[in-house]
């Protein structure tokens, strides 16, 4: 095992899934008769249950929070700087669990299970989910898990929402509400990224309408512009121009239209990277899950309104150098919070990482949050 896996991590790692054999109604319309849910789960629940964490994951994320699944495995799981004995989210404390949400391409029922209905791949024809989709399949893994309450629910950007929408359709099975580089409803901005990512995919020639499992093809070229458009939305300007500026490859100018810029370099790598990992059905669904999430909907669009069902306290986190999910986003949220008089802690944390900040161990972040946790802590039985 590499060295940088032995110093607090949970290590080796397995995932589990369960089976649901109860019907699941969604949003959209449809129904799922049945469905798996892929999730893992770091140290031990207490003898009382209190001290259960359930961490949401983003649009690319998976149930894979920390640890790593064999000896020779070089990456641990993407929230490994935050998750693991001794960490913020301390397994020596808490139970922690995570799951792939229900649509997803690591486990869980998605595009590329099998559909019961025709023997092959639902592909294309997986329904539509949603946010509130996923928090009722969580709830019922809960239910499953043998938890009553969580003592908090967390998750950064897509997880944040999750958040959100936990605390208003079960607002009495958590505790705490810790809201991430989040917001309620996406701007027009960010919808349009979304839709030139899935116009990417959509218009390859290998995405057969969606049936590129049956020509033993990917949209390979969709989903590598629909990746590298969505690195640019995560990282700043100022980071970029620290890691990259203007830097070339080689010492000279070629004069065509190959690899130059090392920016170019990392954009491709990180593309070709996804290419192998990510389902692009998977990730046509979890971008429309982003854009239709809007709670406020069914209060007359009144977040405050929606937002008086919640009761649990309420810990919310952005990073000044976050453009696609910025502070402003979050000052919407507190003062809907404020609002109903809930217990609201905020904290803007100074980055210029960009989206990306929530995944990083940035000492400001780690220290805010671990306060906070310590707060957790306090109250869950010994």
């Amino acid at each position: 095992m590499p060295e940088v896996q032995s110093q607090n991590t949970v290590g080796l790692v397995e995932s589990s899934t369960f089976l649901f054999d109860q019907p699941l109604a969604l949003a959209c319309g449809e129904t799922l008769n049945a469905y798996e849910l892929a999730y893992e789960t770091y140290g031990k629940l207490n003898s009382t249950g209190d001290n259960a964490i359930l961490v949401c994951h983003a649009l690319s994320g998976t149930h894979h929070l920390a640890g790593y699944y064999s000896e020779d495995d070089p990456k641990p799981g993407w929230w490994e700087n935050l998750v693991g004995p001794g960490k913020v989210i301390d397994t020596n404390r808490f139970f922690v669990v995570g799951v792939n949400n229900l649509g997803g391409c690591h486990g869980s029922t998605g595009p590329t299970t099998i559909n019961p209905d025709t023997d092959k791949p639902y592909g294309p024809d997986f329904p539509m989910v949603t946010v509130t989709d996923w928090v009722e399949s969580q709830n019922r893994l809960t239910t499953k898990l043998g938890i009553e309450q969580w003592a908090a629910v967390i998750g950064g950007s897509l997880g944040g929402m999750q958040v959100l929408q936990w605390s208003i359709d079960y607002p009495e099975r958590l505790r705490h509400a810790i809201v991430i580089a989040a917001s309620s409803k996406l701007t027009a901005q960010n919808i349009a990224f979304n839709e030139v990512a899935r116009q990417a995919i959509r218009t390859d020639p290998d995405f057969h309408d969606g049936h590129y499992y049956e020509h033993n093809t990917i949209p390979e070229k969709g989903l590598r512009i629909a990746r590298m458009l969505g690195h640019l939305t995560y990282l700043s300007d100022d980071i970029m121009a620290e890691k990259f500026g203007r830097d070339l490859r080689e010492d000279t100018i070629n004069f065509d239209y190959g690899i130059e810029f090392q920016v170019e370099s990392y954009l491709r790598h990180q593309a070709d990277r996804f290419v192998g990992t990510f389902d692009a059905n998977t990730y046509l669904l979890m971008t429309k899950a982003l854009d239709y999430f809007d709670p406020a909907t069914e209060a007359g669009s009144s977040l405050s309104a929606v937002l008086s069902k919640a009761c649990a306290d309420f810990f919310v986190l952005s990073f000044t150098g976050d453009w696609r999910f910025s502070p402003q986003r979050s000052h919407e949220i507190v003062k809907a919070l404020h609002d109903n008089d809930l217990n609201v802690s905020y904290a803007e944390i100074e980055s210029h990482h960009g989206h990306d900040a929530f995944l990083l161990a940035l000492p400001q972040y780690l220290s805010v949050f671990g306060t906070y946790m310590d707060r957790i802590t306090s109250e869950c039985t010994k």
